[in-house]
């Protein structure tokens, strides 16, 4: 046992305190000596010989009972004096990323990580071998124009200047055929095979393909850091995507019974359903009945191909368990047919109540609708992103399905994922966006394709049309000849009374009518209201039609200046016609060629190609290349996508995701980590006359380091409110707890020096130290770390005095904790 020796002093005796933060389990005697709190280093035990003390010394928590006793002045004085020193900068840093955290995750156990990581690494493996055959992203450089920007793996971006013969430097005379690209500091040449496989196109997330700068052929040292800050961010993407979906695998819910009541719902369905159809019904049955996990389904499936019946079954039977399931549209119109649908399936069954929120009610029937969903006396809530406000409270949900997850807002799809953390979910797209299509395919969430069509359906005739008043009344004319109805679709609100005042006065005899997302709630619901009916025959509309709207008789469609709406876009449009056995068209209408972009003709080109039933999805992946990758993974990834363009971007996604294992970092316990340095620090009396426990501080401050790095930054920004900014001395011990903690969560267990050299003994291996130190973002740190067998070293120009050493490590540690974001922490 430790000993509690009186010394001379203010104090009778001293007590006893331990500093965890020194190489073994070191106990010792704090005592105000000569103006000083003072280490007295003539205590110290070895961990084992102080066993007991230390397990009564382990209970632990972070204190917020530190009285203050400073005037505010000082502290305020203080506080701009912290601001830039190198704790402040380390808080702040983790402020930041405790803000971009979403929903807690829960711990995992290191055994049960494993398995779950095997399980989704075998499902990406099957979703890679699918990719293989179908997506490669380098180019052949015979399908290159002239001005094109392409990527050079090894070099950077350049400007493609032609193919052409020429004499190769090996001294042949037998010309071969090279590849020809300008970079910002001279022409390179490349033969045409090795420019197969090292070249990319250079696509942006925008319509804009020209990049800030081209690259340097005798400096690529830029365009490495370009590359490594791209490799980094899909690291942190596929890291949390991988938590996300390790979170998920570790909820639990009982599987739903099955039950006769199904087997008669199911009987209601009055077609013959298709293969696909089947097979969707017959995963979500499984996903449902068979598991415990909650399911994340995506039903890709054309428009009308019978995306909604899967949805219905799995609201069945949901419900019928006695949860509640919400249906999420992203236009009110949508909202409103899904009600009147689930309406009419489920009218035969009197205890399923189903409501509509939507902004079309008055307060009070709001209110009274929120008021229900809360009490659960509402089993189906239909509506658009107002059922993801705070205001809405569910009593049981237990299924959630999206539609059209793409058409929704950042927010709205932060939302979205939070729910996918706790119950079941079930989307439905027609032309799903790339991140839910590649998600799909490298097993991150379970796909099920419906691309079977209906007996009945036929294919929609697509036209592809230079503007003229003529052939915009002729298609009109056949139309309403054969008792059909048409939408007339524009980009824009403004121009839509134009096309209103053309079309009355060349059809003064039939019912038009404007629609679009800006006027009067029950003037938008009774105009389509009327539509539906068959009243309105011509419908002058704005995209606000785009999703889900089916309205049997309506075949012809007419979008004007088709060049400004996106290939999904058009996709989906062409797809409100053709619901029924009539042959469909749709007429596109662009201005004069001359006036358009490359991209705009590419688009509609294909388009063009794409007219065959159940083609959504390769238009989907079509759609990727020409329209790029903006809105995938959120707007922060946007500068990402551009530093390396598109196509490369995506092969490093790839490849990250085939080695996802290898993107995970072993922590170690805090009290395992040893820190042999010889520094002690003495604080002075006038900052302990301040502090009305001393020892009680420093155990808190440690008790907080053991507990995790958020609850010391909070804990050190507490003493700081309190008491001001510290001495350097306590500044010294709080940075030895600072690198303990950020030692312990990066797999360090040991850090000693000697000399000019700094060891760090760790558990973790050379890819993640490979992956670690991409991310770093001092060159001194990162040039200076060398990974060998079991240890970091680190060699420095010359040797540095204990406090210097300590500040050193404290910084590279910060470096090296940074990267935490982009590796799996289980």
């Amino acid at each position: 046992m430790a000993l509690i020796v009186p010394i001379p002093g203010v104090w009778s005796a001293s007590r006893v305190v331990r500093l965890s933060s020194c190489p073994c389990r070191v106990w010792g005697l704090f005592n105000i000596h000569g103006g000083g709190l003072v280490w007295v280093p003539n205590a110290i035990y070895t961990q084992t010989q102080t066993q007991t003390q230390t397990q009564t010394q382990n209970s632990l928590g972070l204190s917020n009972s530190i009285s203050t006793k400073t005037k505010s002045s000082k502290r305020r004085e203080a506080a701009a004096e912290a601001e830039s020193d190198a704790i402040s900068i380390l808080n702040e840093r983790i402020r930041r990323e405790q803000r971009k955290k979403s929903s807690p995750r829960t711990a995992m156990e290191s055994e049960e990580a494993d398995k779950y990581i095997e399980l989704v690494k075998e499902q990406q493996q099957r979703g890679l071998q699918k990719l293989k055959g179908d997506v490669s992203y380098k180019v052949d450089p015979y399908t290159l124009r002239s001005g094109d920007y392409v990527v050079h793996k090894k070099v950077g971006i350049g400007r493609f200047v032609g193919i052409k013969f020429d004499i190769p430097n090996s001294g042949s005379m037998d010309p071969i055929e090279y590849v020809f690209i300008e970079y910002a500091d001279g022409m390179a040449k490349l033969p045409v095979k090795q420019a197969s496989r090292l070249l990319y196109r250079y696509n942006l997330p925008n319509e804009n393909k020209r990049p800030h700068t081209l690259s340097k052929l005798n400096d690529t040292s830029v365009w490495e850091r370009r590359k490594t800050k791209g490799k980094i961010a899909i690291q942190k993407m596929v890291v949390d995507l991988m938590e996300l979906y390790l979170h998920r695998l570790k909820q639990r819910r009982p599987p739903y019974p099955l039950t006769p009541a199904m087997t008669h719902f199911v009987s209601q369905f009055p077609y013959e359903p298709t293969p696909d159809q089947k097979q969707a019904f017959i995963d979500v049955d499984k996903d449902l009945t068979g598991r415990e996990t909650p399911m994340d389904r995506l039903i890709c499936g054309d428009v009308g191909f019978g995306k909604t019946e899967v949805a219905l079954r799995a609201i069945f039977c949901v419900v019928s368990a006695g949860k509640q399931a919400m249906v999420l549209a992203p236009t009110i119109v949508l909202a409103k047919q899904h009600f009147d649908v689930i309406s009419e399936r489920f009218s035969i069954y009197p205890n399923i109540k189903v409501g509509l929120l939507s902004r079309f009610q008055t307060k009070a029937e709001k209110d009274e609708h929120l008021d229900m969903i809360k009490n659960g006396h509402l089993d189906i809530i239909v509506g658009t992103h107002s059922l993801l406000g705070s205001r809405v409270v569910y009593n049981n949900l237990g299924l959630l399905v999206v539609d059209e997850e793409q058409r929704f807002g950042v927010k709205q799809k932060e939302k979205i994922a939070s729910f996918k953390t706790s119950v079941d979910v079930l989307t439905l797209s027609a032309t799903p966006i790339p991140r839910t299509l590649y998600l799909a395919l490298t097993g991150f969430r379970d796909a099920s394709l419906i691309s079977t069509p209906p007996p009945e359906r036929v294919p929609i005739r697509t036209h592809l049309l230079a503007y003229s008043k003529e052939k915009v009344l002729s298609a009109i004319k056949y139309e309403l000849d054969r008792g059909g109805q048409v939408f007339y679709v524009l980009p824009r609100i403004k121009g839509l009374d134009e096309v209103m005042d053309f079309l009355e006065q060349s059809f003064p005899d039939v019912d038009i009518a404007i629609a679009h997302g800006k006027q009067y709630s029950k003037q938008l619901e009774e105009t389509m209201e009327k539509f539906a009916q068959g009243e309105i025959k011509i419908l002058i509309c704005t995209n606000i039609v785009e999703s889900g709207l089916d309205i049997q008789n309506a075949n012809t469609i007419i979008i004007q200046d088709v060049q400004q709406f996106g290939l999904a876009q058009l996709y989906q449009l062409r797809g409100r016609v053709g619901r029924a056995d009539k042959e469909a068209h749709a007429h596109l209408f662009y201005p004069e060629k001359s006036l358009l972009t490359d991209q705009a003709l590419e688009r509609l080109a294909a388009l063009e190609e794409c007219c065959e039933l159940g083609q959504g999805f390769q238009l989907a992946e079509r759609d990727m290349g020409i329209r790029g990758f903006g809105t995938i993974f959120g707007e922060q990834q946007t500068g990402d996508v551009g530093n390396v363009g598109i196509d490369l971007f995506f092969e490093m996604l790839f490849e990250s995701l085939s080695k996802v294992d290898e993107h995970r970092v072993v922590s170690v316990p805090y009290w395992s980590v040893e820190i042999d340095m010889n520094i002690n620090p003495h604080l002075p009396s006038e900052y302990i006359n301040n502090l009305e426990n001393p020892m009680e501080i420093i155990h808190e401050a440690e008790k907080a380091a053991e507990k995790d790095i958020w609850s010391l930054m909070q804990y050190t920004e507490n003493l700081r409110r309190q008491y001001g900014k510290e001495p350097h001395s306590m500044e010294i011990l709080l940075k030895k707890l600072y690198v303990r903690r950020m030692a312990a969560d990066i797999g360090i267990t040991k850090i000693y020096t000697s000399g000019k050299m700094v060891f760090m003994k760790t558990v973790m291996n050379k890819q993640v130290f490979n992956l670690i130190t991409d991310s770093v973002i001092s060159d001194a740190h990162r040039n200076s770390l060398v990974f060998e067998g079991d240890q970091i070293k680190a060699e420095l120009l010359l040797e540095l005095p204990r406090e210097q050493l300590l500040n050193w490590i404290f910084q590279c540690l910060a470096e090296l904790h940074a990267s935490l974001p982009a590796l799996i922490k289980y």
